[in-house]
């Protein structure tokens, strides 16, 4: 801006001077008026250079080179930093530190050429971040980016007590071959987390049969039984398999008791009993379904002194009926849901 000021005072000048000399050589007018005329342009001139040269020098005087020291914000310069290695909560893994470092002197500082402020300055800001990072997940980087601009981004006095300082641009990031294993790390968490999930689940499964279902032919019995909608032919006619399945769940030996429902041993009346999946019994020795029910009744061990087997025969029954069996209803409720102090004398004997 001065110097365009300067060009056109020199052009103001020249033109001056060529219409002065014009005047004095060339003018019709008398010399009087000639020199009045050249005197008056003349003044002009200085009058217009004058004000020019005074405001140049003024300004000259007042900007100084590294500012003043009355003046804070005249103070104030930037350096900028790169790649710096932050610790973070995790070994061997370090964030990469970028920030444009603000500092100023305080009025401690008398001498600036006795000391290194653009050093002090770096390193009190870089302290600053370091006791931020070294707290942080490396995984959450872009996170820790924001919070460290915001704690960088107020000046504050470094413990020399010489500088103010702050950071702007503050740039983080974690390295791309730490960045890939954290991610390699992570998916491996999250599969062993599932892999644990599905363990656990097969081990419920495990307990329920082993403990529960399996832990004694009747309880398999009764569980096939409910399966299957209270088939009851059915049901005995799988007490075999059953039975294998109970005493091979908790490698035991069969039970005596449920040898007639197995292939290949002799029931108790030296008859051979049915192969536990479905062969019907020897045509010699063929039973009633009540004959059935009644084995049913001793493999899940309810005896006659129990008293759910009189309602368990009455549920039957009361299936038998539903279905249009009513001599296998009536059978059941003839031989378990009558009272033996309700039944007639005869029957009684015919029982006995």
């Amino acid at each position: 801006m001065n110097t365009g000021r300067n060009t056109a005072t020199l052009y103001l000048a020249l033109t001056g001077g060529a219409i002065l000399i014009g005047l004095i050589l060339f003018a019709p007018w008398p010399l009087l008026i000639s020199l009045g005329t050249a005197g008056a342009l003349g003044a002009g001139l200085l009058f217009l250079t004058r004000p020019t040269g005074q405001r140049a020098a003024r300004t000259s005087r007042s900007e100084p080179m590294f500012g003043n020291a009355a003046d804070p914000a005249a103070n104030v310069r930037r350096s900028r930093v790169t790649d710096i290695l932050l610790p973070t909560d995790l070994p061997d893994y370090h964030f990469l530190f970028s920030a444009t470092v603000i500092w100023s002197p305080t009025p401690a500082v008398t001498d600036e050429s006795a000391i290194n402020p653009a050093a002090l300055a770096v390193d009190a800001v870089v302290k600053r971040a370091r006791k931020i990072t070294e707290l942080r997940d490396p995984s959450h980087a872009s996170l820790v980016r924001h919070e460290l601009a915001g704690a960088l981004g107020e000046m504050r006095t470094d413990s020399t007590g010489r500088l103010r300082t702050m950071a702007e641009s503050v740039q983080l990031v974690l390295p791309d071959h730490d960045q890939e294993r954290l991610d390699k790390l992570a998916t491996v968490r999250k599969e062993e987390a599932v892999w644990e999930h599905e363990r656990k689940y097969e081990l419920s499964k495990r307990d329920y049969l082993g403990g529960d279902v399996l832990k004694n032919p009747g309880s398999a019995v009764v569980w096939w039984l409910a399966r299957n909608d209270y088939q009851v032919e059915k049901t005995v006619n799988d007490i075999g398999l059953l039975v294998q399945l109970s005493s091979a769940a908790n490698n035991s030996d069969m039970p005596e008791a449920f040898h007639s429902f197995i292939s290949g041993f002799a029931a108790p009346n030296g008859q051979p009993g049915t192969n536990g999946s479905g062969t019907a019994w020897p045509s010699e020795h063929k039973e009633s379904a009540g004959d059935l029910f009644d084995a049913l009744l001793h493999a899940i061990q309810l005896d006659e002194h129990d008293p759910q087997r009189r309602l368990f025969a009455r549920q039957v029954a009361d299936w038998a009926n539903a279905h249009g069996w009513q001599e296998l209803a009536e059978e059941l409720i003839r031989r378990y849901d009558t009272p033996a102090d309700n039944e007639p004398a005869g029957e009684a004997d015919d029982g006995s």
